[in-house]
């Protein structure tokens, strides 16, 4: 019974995909982590209101 529990794999799959997943929010959150942190989000949206208010340079 042991053999068996330990060569059942069926769960396998869904740890990969966690994993993955953990590793894809992790980098999402370190690449946008200077955006929320500082003005960055801040001048990032007042540039976009600038330009579709049709003054942008």
């Amino acid at each position: 019974m042991l053999k068996k529990l330990l060569s059942d794999e069926d769960g396998a799959q869904v740890i990969e995909y966690a994993l993955i997943i953990a590793a894809i929010s992790i980098a999402l959150v370190l690449a946008l982590q200077p955006l929320l942190l500082g003005t960055g989000i801040g001048a990032l949206v007042t540039r976009v209101v600038t330009c579709l208010t049709g003054t942008c340079s």
